[in-house]
């Protein structure tokens, strides 16, 4: 049987990651002075104008006006073909500290509301990624490198790319389709621009996918000189489906970017995605998925489910008893297993919080407790 699945990424300088990249700044440099910071940090960006909304209670001292521009910045967006630029931006604060109410209960250990976190691993790609969205991120970072190195000195910040991946049996073959969208500069021919990105890029990227018969579009509108940030009313969390693994399987509603570890919805994910990539990586299934369900005022999950997909070698029973007796799954429990309480944050604001190598929840050390199993 053939399928088609399609998953898309962004750039680090889209408006949507602008947001993260400087909620979870704040959250990183909070951090950096007190690991009990607590923070729960929203951004919205529109022109010439980024608002900084929520609650963080800690005892750092940050200058968050200057946080926002030099995130900005560092982005890209620090000249004026750009048209948004780190210097001109109104920041607008609009702080307070945590409710009493939810610091009782975070204080005490326990979840301090109710969530339902999915999370899933399949091997058909290296990181344990699925393919559309493995393919969306390396092309999305192949050309944040050829812009910053100036390979393709005419690239300029905003920019998504898409990947249709053509499976048979439910085994990735080819790659069908490419849409490469990128904000450019306006000395360049249309020519130039996709000439440069399909050798630069494309095949660089996916020089044994590609065939005769896969379709590629590079900025099918032409122009794209002014990037989106100038435009439009842009905000934290709106690119979940980039953070975690593209249009495949199921999703829960929370975002990530904005929030500290104690907020289980955040740590619960991470959690979730260690058990998934782990129970694959030992070989006793080739996809999976794990829900963990939290209630307010309840330290433990008060549920633990694990899907297959039809591809199991031993029961699934046994793996849901194994993670009980193994992981402690309570939110310091988390924690602590995971070491999150560290400025680890921001870089996981762009091309996905997963299929990473420089984060904790993405290591493969619990291979020996589910091989034992099979």
């Amino acid at each position: 049987m053939k399928t088609y699945i399609t998953s898309e990424s962004v750039s680090s300088g889209h408006p949507d990651k602008i947001c993260d990249q400087i909620s979870d700044s704040i959250l990183d440099a909070c951090l950096e002075q007190d690991s009990n910071s607590r923070v729960a940090c929203e951004t919205l960006v529109t022109t010439w104008t980024v608002i900084v909304s929520g609650e963080i209670t800690t005892k750092a001292k940050v200058d968050y006006t200057s946080l926002v521009r030099k995130t900005i910045c560092e982005i890209g967006y620090n000249e004026t073909e750009a048209h948004y630029n780190w210097n001109d931006v109104w920041v607008h604060l609009l702080i307070n500290t945590q409710s009493p109410d939810i610091a009782v209960w975070v204080d005490s250990g326990w979840a301090w509301d109710q969530w339902i976190m999915y999370w899933y691993a399949t091997n058909e790609t290296p990181t344990f990624m699925p393919a559309p969205i493995y393919y969306a991120h390396k092309l999305a970072k192949r050309l944040e490198i050829v812009r910053k190195d100036n390979i393709l000195p005419y690239l300029l910040p905003d920019w998504k790319t898409q990947v249709t991946v053509e499976y048979i049996d439910w085994k990735p073959k080819r790659i069908d389709t490419v849409v490469i969208s990128n904000q450019h500069r306006v000395n360049i021919t249309q020519e130039e621009l996709k000439s440069g990105i399909k050798k630069e890029v494309i095949d660089f990227v996916l020089w044994d996918l590609i065939d005769s018969e896969t379709i590629i579009h590079i900025n099918p509108t032409w122009i794209f000189q002014i990037g989106w940030p100038k435009w439009d009313c842009w905000l934290t969390g709106r690119k979940i489906i980039v953070d975690t693994y593209g249009w495949i399987w199921r999703h829960w509603w929370w975002a990530f970017s904005w929030k500290d570890p104690s907020k289980v919805d955040r740590s619960g994910a991470y959690i979730a995605r260690y058990l998934a990539k782990n129970i694959v990586a030992s070989g006793i299934c080739d996809k999976c998925e794990v829900q963990l369900s939290y209630a307010i005022w309840v330290v433990k999950p008060v549920s633990i489910y694990v899907d297959f997909f039809d591809t199991w070698k031993v029961d699934i029973n046994s793996v849901i008893e194994t993670i009980k007796t193994n992981f402690d799954l309570s939110q310091n429990g988390i924690i602590k297993f995971l070491d999150l309480r560290n400025p680890i944050y921001k870089k996981t604001a762009s091309y996905g919080h997963f299929g990473r190598d420089d984060v904790s929840w993405e290591k493969l050390d619990s291979l020996e407790l589910f091989k034992k199993l099979i």
